[in-house]
């Protein structure tokens, strides 16, 4: 059966709206949140080892960075490695101030922050998040070649572990192609 060229119009607008609604559901759901030195937060009570902090993340495009800190007492500072290494505030990439600070990673590499209050870094309070120009590939293993009488070991979890995600995407993808298919057969 033809559709009317309104009919049509609207089945268009239905499938573009299906796709921009699958591409959102992607890209919130590979973003994650990251609260620098978790509960503690970003100060310099505690010693919190902020490298260490970070070597436990995995950072990802579209990450989210939030410091959370009291603002009468600290700052923060995005800065170029130099300045990092030397604790030196004085000509910031950017600055931050509001004790409540979100900053989405767009880039690849290497983001240094400090906080700029004389004598913070120095005792620090500094995090490199390093966001990987490749991604993590699984290592291969040292399975020896199976004989006839020896069977293959089965995977690892932390190998099928990828295989969850994409059938979470998977599914996203196919319930927002469903959605649009019952939208579509309205017009039929």
């Amino acid at each position: 059966m033809a559709l009317g060229v309104d009919q049509s119009r609207k089945a268009w607008a239905l499938l573009l709206f299906a796709i921009y609604a699958a591409a959102l559901q992607l890209q919130g759901s590979m973003a994650a949140v990251h609260k620098v030195g978790d509960s503690a937060g970003w100060t310099t009570i505690g010693n919190i080892n902020y490298k260490q902090w970070a070597a436990t993340k995995s950072f990802q495009l579209g990450d989210v960075i939030v410091f959370n800190y009291n603002p009468q007492f600290h700052n923060v500072m995005q800065v170029t490695h130099r300045e990092y290494q030397a604790c030196n505030a004085t000509a910031p990439i950017a600055t931050h101030t509001t004790g409540n600070d979100s900053i989405t990673i767009a880039t690849r590499g290497h983001h240094f922050f400090l906080c700029g209050v004389p004598g913070h870094c120095l005792s620090g309070q500094k995090v490199d998040i390093n966001v990987l120009r490749t991604p993590l590939a699984p290592t291969p293993s040292t399975t020896p070649t199976p004989t006839p009488d020896t069977t293959v070991p089965s995977p690892s979890p932390s190998a099928a572990a990828p295989l969850y995600a994409m059938a979470g995407t998977l599914g996203k993808i196919g319930l927002s192609v469903a959605v649009f298919a019952a939208f579509a057969s309205t017009f039929a």
